[in-house]
């Protein structure tokens, strides 16, 4: 009698990065998009980029632009070369992050062949000071999650609510509260679905939220912030070794 063949096993879930790069920076107030201000002779977008491309447990990262960008091509170029494909651009950009994130996985599920159990990890294109060591407690963590993960600073400060004449109505313990970083990785299905059905979201897990799953956090890194502000750029220069104001 011969033995019954055992199934073959499912090949091992794949990691792709969507950057989201289609915004302005208005609250920055600078002449361009803040993706594109330097620090150190480089742009925030290519130094956000470069971790996700050195960790090469990564399969592909897509840049997410608007459709009249004009800049991006030329700024990615160098790394796009240097990363054989790995490194793409397309410009599908929305209206909202969510919207460009969504436009993003549809992509590379039909560019790329991510499947719903690969994983999706999302960077803002605005935070250049994302590190390795961060990146990788990200994956071990949130990679043996059953729902995955972000990564996060827990508040450190007093926190106070204000009212409608900024003063203060109220002190909120800070004992369990996080500040949201990028990367955000869920499974690409999981994540579709949720940025599908819940197109309020400011963010990936809230939208993860929304479908009645917990992320996990994980500790990120003081250096990881968002470029928001022009003293958030000053101090980000200031960090990278590079004190110019922006022009």
């Amino acid at each position: 009698m011969n033995a019954m063949p055992f199934p073959a096993a499912p090949p091992a879930p794949r990691f792709f990065a969507v950057v989201p790069a289609a915004g302005v920076g208005a609250r920055l107030g600078a002449p361009v998009p803040k993706q594109y201000l330097e620090i150190g002779g480089e742009c925030v977008l290519v130094r956000a980029l470069r971790p996700l491309l050195d960790a090469s447990w990564i399969a592909q990262v897509l840049v997410v632009v608007a459709p009249d960008d004009t800049r991006a091509q030329a700024v990615c170029a160098p790394l796009a070369g240097a990363n054989r494909g790995r490194l793409q651009l397309a410009p599908i950009g929305g209206a909202t992050r969510r919207d460009s994130v969504l436009a993003g996985l549809r992509w590379l599920a039909a560019r790329a062949g991510a499947t719903e159990r690969d994983w999706m990890l999302v960077h803002d294109a605005a935070r250049p000071g994302l590190r390795a060591a961060a990146l990788g407690r990200l994956r071990e963590r949130a990679g043996g999650h059953p729902v995955g993960g972000l990564l996060a600073l827990p508040v450190a400060d007093t926190v106070k609510r204000a009212g409608l004449r900024d003063e203060i109505v109220a002190t909120l313990p800070r004992e369990g509260l996080w500040l949201a970083q990028t990367p955000q990785m869920f499974r690409v299905g999981v994540l579709r679905a949720a940025l599908e059905r819940h197109p309020a979201v400011t963010d990936e897990a809230a939208a993860i939220e929304a479908e009645g799953l917990a992320a996990l956090l994980v500790e990120g890194d003081r250096r990881n912030f968002k470029l928001t502000t022009a003293d958030d750029l000053d101090l980000m220069r200031a960090l990278l070794g590079d004190a110019r104001r922006p022009q």
